[in-house]
């Protein structure tokens, strides 16, 4: 799942919705948390936990044009996940900051690499304000980063959280918002939290569907290789049985025959006993 909650196990399972500085928080079973749900909320606690901080939302991320690398780079570390991450501080006045996290490939832990507060952020560019689109870009004071999100709703609900928290918490300058649907900047939280709710629900809808079209899948592959089976031993028996009456047949026949050859035999010895005996 690529939209960024909070878990809270509870025994009865019930699922609430609230919001806390943009963030939705859904409490639902522990045991039904997607890998994207727990990687984000191992950042919160890898990241920034330990530095009085607390994560709003997370977008996975890969960039849309390649990072030229200088021809005599050495030392990569091999592939990694990259996640954009928008934070807020404990104390008060809270400041608001953006973070690059990484996770190298074989690795568990996440680093976090570059860190911009919100005031250097100039403008969010959503590329399209008409449709859904994973695209999105970042402009900083020192430069900009051309992003594609994992899915355009993974990105949406960044936009919105991101400009939910800049309406609330940034007083000196705020980003322009350019180009990105209506639906996500205008609007009170309560409708935000309602927005991102459903988001989260007609995801959750597609896995499950997904889930069924792929068990329906396996369970028709399984009850046709059982039918392949029982009609493969039953056309065994049926041979098998088949095979059983010829040989009763041949057994009969050859019986037959030799009683025949008995009483033939029979016959001819009470003939010559007579015969012998006159």
């Amino acid at each position: 799942m690529n939209i960024f909650v909070q878990l809270e196990p509870r025994a009865s399972g019930a699922v609430t919705a609230g919001s806390a500085f943009g963030v939705v928080f859904l409490q639902v079973r522990a045991g039904s948390r997607s890998p994207a749900m727990s990687a984000k909320s191992a950042i919160g606690k890898e990241v920034f936990a330990p530095q009085d901080e607390k994560m709003l939302a997370a977008v996975q991320v890969k960039r849309r044009t390649k990072k030229k690398i200088p021809f005599l780079a050495t030392g990569g570390q091999g592939n990694y996940s990259t996640y954009i991450c928008l934070s807020a501080t404990n104390k008060k006045p809270k400041q608001l900051y953006i973070t690059k996290v990484k996770q190298f490939e074989g690795s568990n832990s996440f680093v976090g690499r570059s860190r911009w507060m919100v005031e250097q952020l100039r403008q969010v560019d959503g590329h399209d304000p008409n449709k859904d689109c994973p695209e999105f870009t970042l402009v900083f004071d020192s430069g900009s980063d051309q992003w594609l999100a994992g899915s355009a709703g993974e990105k949406n609900v960044f936009i919105q959280v991101l400009h939910h928290s800049c309406q609330r918490h940034c007083t000196d300058r705020k980003p322009d918002f350019i180009n990105c649907p209506s639906k996500l900047l205008g609007g009170q939280s309560g409708c935000s939290v309602v927005f991102r709710c459903k988001m989260f629900l007609s995801r959750l809808r597609h896995v499950m569907v997904s889930n069924q079209a792929r068990l329906r899948s396996e369970g028709s592959r399984v009850l046709q290789s059982a039918t392949e089976s029982v009609g493969s031993a039953v056309q065994m028996a049926s041979e098998a049985l088949s095979e059983r009456g010829e040989r009763l047949t041949r057994t009969e026949e050859k019986t037959e025959e030799l009683m025949n050859s008995a009483q033939q035999f029979a016959d001819t010895a009470q003939k010559l006993a007579m015969k012998y005996k006159n």
